[in-house]
């Protein structure tokens, strides 16, 4: 869906809408999309399908292409290379692919499932700065990975300190974000919070918004899945379980 800014009852279907399906004019519950600003088009996580496929955003698309097939994917990154990250939650792995390649190159995990340094356990969501760094939420070990461009294994930069609801740990934290300070932002699910943890301080995060208990008011969460920031520095949170997009100024 498209929604334009400040309308919050017209979206425009911009990709699916054809019902659940596996028709390259429809989408299975797909998890995670990004604008492909280069190509005018969206990339999108078609994960209930296993592929990820590319919309073009021009006027008169009814259906898509598929880039990349047998893929559990659940999120992507691109970086300003136009290189398409993607997490592979069998696999337990992040590949990076050239936009047109079937096979890519592993850039994290893929040593079996486990909570090693250098495996994942169900990596949902992903970051990629501009060095190439790639974070990824581990959902399942309950921690935000970070890979540098090249490394055999990962650094625990959030979590890792078991499940649970303290300011050291996660709980099934899916989006993230990374500012240009290195400042990491992490929609903690099952904790219905998001957190920020600032780069140096891995020992614990703070809750910026939600952290309230689960609910619906201003200031609650129900699973919070993903996030994002725009230039003006709002924070946007997809609120999952209660459908709807909630929007903050931080500070």
């Amino acid at each position: 869906m498209q929604w334009k800014n400040g309308d919050t009852t017209n979206g425009q279907v911009v990709a699916g809408g054809k019902g659940q399906g596996n028709g390259l004019h429809q989408l299975n519950r797909p998890t995670d999309v990004l604008i492909d600003k280069e190509a005018d088009s969206l990339i999108i996580c078609d994960w209930g399908n296993r592929r990820v496929v590319r919309w073009s955003r021009r006027s008169g698309t009814t259906q898509g292409e598929i880039l990349i097939d047998k893929i559990y994917c659940n999120g992507l990154a691109m970086d300003e290379q136009r290189y398409l990250y993607v997490t592979d939650w069998i696999k337990n792995e992040v590949r990076r692919y050239q936009l047109g390649e079937k096979n890519g190159t592993l850039v994290a995990g893929g040593n079996g499932q486990g909570d090693g340094l250098n495996q994942l356990k169900y990596p949902t969501y992903l970051f990629v700065d501009r060095q190439q760094t790639v974070y990824v939420s581990d959902e399942r070990n309950h921690r935000v990975m970070k890979w540098n461009k090249g490394a055999k294994e990962g650094i625990v930069v959030a979590g890792g300190q078991g499940e649970g609801s303290a300011l050291t740990q996660l709980s099934r934290p899916n989006g993230i974000f990374v500012d240009t300070l290195g400042t990491l932002y992490v929609a903690d699910s099952y904790n219905h919070r998001v957190m920020r943890w600032t780069q140096g301080d891995k020992k614990q995060g703070t809750v910026i918004v939600g952290g309230n208990g689960v609910g619906e008011g201003a200031n609650q969460f129900n699973g919070p899945r993903g996030l994002s920031f725009d230039r003006h520095g709002n924070l946007y949170v997809a609120d999952m379980n209660n459908a709807r997009v909630q929007r903050f100024s931080i500070e």
